[in-house]
């Protein structure tokens, strides 16, 4: 039954989306990898941003892929990041 219930709440919250007012709040992680983009100028590999923040290249990626989305970061070549105007506005 428990293991059913973590489940069905994990579920909802990676596959469904978060539904709380959190949603649009940026996370401890994100702004330090939008800080860390800010200071480096040009595109840069997620090694470089790594590097800089000493976040895991596991929850980075998952973390740039979020920034992306929200329209934070863009990807001008493969594998390469840079800070867009609406990344730098928030900071």
């Amino acid at each position: 039954m428990i293991i059913k219930i973590k489940y069905e709440i994990l579920h909802e919250v990676f596959i469904m989306g978060c539904q709380c007012s959190c949603k649009n709040e940026m996370m401890d992680e994100q702004q330090k990898i939008l800080s860390a983009m800010a200071a480096i100028n040009g595109p840069c590999g997620c090694k470089e941003i790594a590097a800089a923040t000493g976040i895991d290249s596991k929850s980075l990626s998952c973390r740039l892929k979020s920034l992306k989305t929200k329209g934070y970061i863009d990807s001008p070549a493969r594998c390469r990041y840079e800070i867009t105007p609406e990344g730098k506005a928030v900071l």
